[in-house]
């Protein structure tokens, strides 16, 4: 078949040129290609001899001579050098074969094929070259033909992929990939080789013949021209990425895990709650970590108990009969929360306690057996692998225990399921940090919920349990501490019961906040329970108060009254006039008190104030007012003594004490918070709760700002029909006056089951202030939850309870009375003393008689 050469072959490059010599060793024939490549033409040259046409002068006797060899019938091949013409002195340099021929009619002749030295070497240059970036290169490189197979594969190639360079002709790409990678680097050739468009850093995964590792290519692909421009394939230069995809693979798990700490110091331990740092551990492993997990605690340390957390699982290390009992407190899935059973398939951890169906529920109790990788990671603080099982979805799990100060306190099992990486020892390391950081973050929450039990304990302690009863008032109050955190403060409130059905309301504020505030409260309050039992006047109480005040804290420097006001305590001071020395006096404990004992007999109220805002008073139909009480100097300060205030209140009057926090705030000056409160006092009718909560609702307290106790008392007077009150003279017929009196009164009252007891003890009552009390006797008889029987004379000799002789013929009554009675003491009055005795009112039940051991105690 005949056609003509395509343009750009090998004939373009080395330049081939023939020329024929005659018989006479005349040129004959000159061909175009030797017209170009000696610069002569067919008219120069043909009918000259060649050796004159174009030899240098120096070099034609032995060119004549080997014309005449040749014409003789010898072939003939060597270099020839020829004067370039038009060149001036530049010489080229031919290789010539010359082979013998015969004309028609017989004759020598000579057919010349000439060839340009200089040509052959370019050629020779640039295959060296090709053979050497082809064949030396470090990487891989192969030449797939227009049909996509291989053409030619470099020796980097075939050490990668088996055999000699030779042996991969004819391959195609299905012989080194699978099917997926096969496809994808087929359609990218197929798009190479229609475009021209070159691709760069092809990323193909293959598993190179007798290996089991997968390796990572990075490939270049362009097209490959003839001279002339035509595609003739595709070449590939492949270089092996499997390190740098590694390294990658690393820095991005590196700083994964990075991300992963970094939320982990904003995510775990924003409260100080066990289970909710538990699930704020998990929500910051799944799915970032893992595909699994789930937390356990151990059962002691959530109980709260007092033991050491190094002993909670020591008994059971021991004797070896498996760990201590764990709570599950937190689990997380990204899997499919329908699959709880992939908490247990390949953990291997057998808990006990959890049933045979699967993991312990969240929740429960349970314990690991001795030998199981989570026992043994708890026991021994280190990181250890749980075997996967290949039925199951799990196939690779880390039980970590969590470790806080040397101590464990739980244990956190991460768990991947098949399809993901499993755990490596970067892994392990991450591991065991975020299990660290929550440990540490649970033992503080351990930490703060036993100090916050404790101080709740302390606070409870400290405050009237329950709603407080009192005879003829109806009570309700609130306590807010300003410390959130801990829930304690120096705010407090009490209701203490005295004598004659009287009670005694107390509302105070020691100045600061938290547990040593509440500290200091504590031992105030129960400095006032123990003088209100003295029945001391209300101002004689804070004086009292007032040196034990000073007696708790040393003074920081400078004098204790400073900044306190003078003059007698015109005008209340102002709280935040008290609270901006605290930083001074940090050692010293001042407070604001006030102290009420109401009378439920005659509605009246006596009122001492040291430093405290003043009480509230709401009167059915009218508004609240604010009480006209001195405010006094806070307790603490000392110097100047309290005054006393005695009002009378109206029956169903409302009365409010309470602390400054309830009306003062930053953002609001404390006469604004004084009307508002009145304001919320507008309707006293309600129920007393509803009253509390209305005032605290609409109030703007701040809640959070400082501690709020309120205290509010409805007055309910003790009904005239329910006292009895009679004037004795001093005589000896009194005392059998004021039996019949009692009597009388009893059986008004239906109270016959008392009137022998009261008979017998008002007679010796009566008889002791005859004997030894002084002026007119007076017998007052108060009937509410109890039974009250006072005897006032003017006499201030207290009675004494004294052990009589057995000689003695009397002695012997305030035993008795004591025997008899359910309380009984003795007060002093402004004009006297009075003696009182309490019975608790029949229930039904027949009353309980004196043993003999005690009627022989008296003797």
């Amino acid at each position: 078949m005949w056609q003509s050469s395509p343009p750009g072959s090998i004939y373009d490059y080395i330049r081939v040129a023939s020329f024929s010599i005659g018989a006479d060793g005349l040129i004959e024939q000159w061909s175009r290609r030797a017209a170009g490549l000696f610069g002569m033409s067919s008219a120069e040259v043909v009918g000259r001899d060649p050796v004159e046409a174009f030899m240098p002068a120096e070099l034609r006797p032995d060119a004549h001579r080997a014309v005449s060899e040749i014409l003789d019938g010898k072939e003939w091949t060597g270099l020839v050098p020829f004067r370039i013409p038009g060149e001036n002195a530049v010489r080229g340099l031919a290789e010539i074969y010359v082979m013998p021929s015969e004309t028609e009619t017989g004759e020598r002749a000579a057919l010349c094929i000439v060839v340009d030295v200089r040509a052959l070497r370019r050629i020779e240059t640039d295959l060296a070259a090709s053979q050497a970036i082809f064949g030396q290169s470090p990487f891989g490189f192969v030449l797939f033909g227009t049909d996509f197979t291989v053409v030619r594969a470099n020796k980097r190639f075939a050490t990668v992929f088996g055999g000699e360079a030779d042996d991969h002709r004819g391959r195609t790409v299905d012989d080194y990939l699978a099917r997926p990678e096969a496809e994808r680097l087929s359609s990218t050739l197929r798009r190479v080789l229609e475009t021209g468009d070159a691709v760069t850093d092809l990323q193909l995964v293959g598993t190179p013949p007798g290996t089991t590792g997968r390796r990572h290519w990075s490939m270049n692909l362009y097209r490959v021209h003839s001279g002339a421009g035509r595609p003739v394939g595709i070449a590939g230069l492949a270089t092996d990425v499997t390190q740098r995809h590694i390294a990658a693979r690393e820095a991005a798990s590196a700083r994964r895990n990075l991300a992963l700490l970094n939320e982990a110091s904003a995510r775990i331990g924003n409260s100080l709650d066990l289970e909710t740092t538990a699930r704020e551990l998990l929500d910051v492993a799944v799915p970032g970590f893992c595909d699994l997990a789930s937390v356990d605690l151990y059962q002691g340390l959530l109980t709260g108990e007092e033991a050491s957390p190094a002993s909670w699982g020591r008994h059971h290390q021991e004797s070896g009969t498996g760990s201590a009992e764990l709570r599950r407190v937190a689990h997380a899935s990204a899997v499919s929360d329908a699959l709880p059973e992939v908490f247990a398939a390949g953990t291997g951890s057998g808990a006990e306690g959890a049933g045979d169906t699967g993991p312990p529920a969240l929740g429960s109790v349970h314990r690991y057996p001795f030998h199981s990788p989570c026992a043994v990671a708890l026991r021994t603080g280190r990181v250890e692998d749980v075997p996967g099982d290949e039925r199951g979805f799990v196939h690779s799990t880390l039980a970590v225990p969590m470790v806080a100060h040397d101590v464990v306190v739980g244990l956190v099992q991460f768990s991947r399921t098949k399809g993901s990486e499993s755990f490596g020892e970067r892994d392990r390391a991450l591991a065991t940090e975020l299990a660290a950081r929550a440990a540490v973050c649970i033992d503080n929450a351990r930490l703060y919920r036993r100090e916050h039990e404790r101080a709740l304990i302390l606070q409870r302690s400290l405050l009237p349990p329950g709603d407080p009863e009192a005879a003829g008032l109806d009570i309700a109050c609130r306590y807010l501490p300003g410390n959130t955190a801990t829930e304690v403060g120096g705010d407090w409130f009490d209701v203490i019961e005295l004598p004659g059905h009287r009670t005694a309301l107390v509302v105070g504020d020691v100045m600061g906040r938290g547990l040593r505030a509440a500290v200091a409260m504590g031992e105030l309050r129960t400095a006032v329970r123990t003088l209100a039992l003295l029945d001391l006047e209300p101002a004689e109480v804070l004086s009292a108060l007032d040196e034990v005040a000073r007696g708790l804290g040393t003074p920081g420097g400078g004098e204790r009254s400073d900044g306190f006001g003078a003059g007698g305590g015109a005008q209340w001071p102002s709280r935040a006039a008290h609270k901006s020395r605290e930083a001074d006096l940090s050692e010293v404990y001042l407070a604001t008190c006030v102290y009420a004992v109401y009378d439920p007999v005659t509605r009246r109220c006596t009122f001492a104030n040291a430093g405290h805002l003043p009480p509230v008073v709401a009167e059915p139909g009218e508004p609240a007012l604010l009480l006209d009480v001195p405010p006094g100097m806070p307790l603490g300060v000392g110097g100047e003594p309290f005054e006393e205030v005695e009002v009378e209140l109206e029956e169903g009057a409302l009365l409010a004490l309470y602390t400054d926090g309830l009306v003062e705030s930053r953002d609001h000056p404390l006469d604004e918070g004084l009307d508002a409160f009145r304001q919320a006092l507008a309707e006293p009718s309600q129920p007393l709760e509803d009253v509390c909560d209305h005032v605290l609702t609409t109030l703007d307290t701040r809640h959070g700002e400082d501690d709020i106790a309120l205290l509010m008392a409805r007055i309910q007077g003790l009904a005239p029909d329910a006292v009895g009150d009679w004037r004795l003279p001093r005589e000896l017929r009194s005392v059998g006056r004021a039996r019949e009196l009692a009597r009388e009164q009893l059986t008004a009252w239906d109270l016959d089951d008392l009137v022998d007891t009261t008979e017998l003890l008002v007679s010796e009552l009566v008889t002791n202030a005859l004997r030894y009390g002084e002026g007119e006797i007076r017998l007052r008889l108060l009937r509410d939850r109890t039974l009250v029987c006072e005897v006032w004379d003017a006499g201030l000799v207290q009675p004494r309870r004294r052990r009589a002789r057995d000689t003695d013929e009397g002695g012997r009554g305030l035993q008795l009375v004591g025997l008899l009675s359910a309380a009984w003491g003795s007060r002093r009055t402004p004009r006297g003393k009075t003696v009182w005795f309490e019975l608790a009112l029949p229930d039904g039940a027949p009353a309980a008689e004196l043993s003999v051991e005690q009627l022989l105690s008296m003797y």
